[in-house]
């Protein structure tokens, strides 16, 4: 016999139920399907992580947008074949900014930035983040290794040994 509960009814003997399609809420995101489905969960994500005082069910919906952006990204962009630091140009001239206007959206100084892009320093923790979010892109695409070009090996011109230090000596 079937259950008179308003929203679902049993369909066999394990509590399977069958949902009352035309009462039950619809999803507000779903698996994204389109780049223009991609793009309107990164603004949407954009504007929930700028609000001040976040509600739960607003911490949620963005845990559940990064997600699905992060998903996405896993699939359609293939950020492991550039390093760090050129898919960071990349994005840089993608969205018409230059090392200053980077600066300023990260909060740091342009020395830092400049150090970044001509591969003197790594990334921190809190720079990828900033890219992350700043971009829309996962944290993985930044925090990945790459070669520092180091200031004491600049003027040799192998580069198998550019990026490698060597100790001296002084004992002969």
């Amino acid at each position: 016999m079937l259950s008179t509960r308003k929203y679902a009814q049993p369909i066999n003997s394990i509590g399977l139920t069958n949902i009352n399609q035309e009462e039950m809420e619809t999803l507000k995101y779903k698996v994204i399907k389109t780049k223009k489905q991609y793009n309107e969960y990164c603004a949407a994500l954009e504007e929930l992580t700028d609000l001040s005082n976040k509600k739960k069910e607003q911490q949620e919906e963005i845990e559940l947008l990064s997600f699905l952006i992060e998903k996405w990204d896993e699939e359609h962009n293939s950020f492991t074949a550039v390093d760090p630091v050129s898919l960071l140009k990349s994005l840089m001239t993608e969205h018409g900014m230059n090392a200053t206007d980077l600066a300023t959206s990260l909060g740091v100084s342009k020395g830092l930035v400049s150090d970044i892009l001509h591969y003197k320093k790594g990334m921190s923790k809190e720079v990828i983040r900033n890219l992350a979010v700043l971009f829309k892109v996962s944290q993985e695409a930044f925090n990945r290794p790459y070669k520092l070009k180091l200031a004491l090996n600049a003027h040799l011109r192998n580069a198998s040994v550019m990026n490698t230090t060597k100790v001296l000596s002084t004992n002969h």
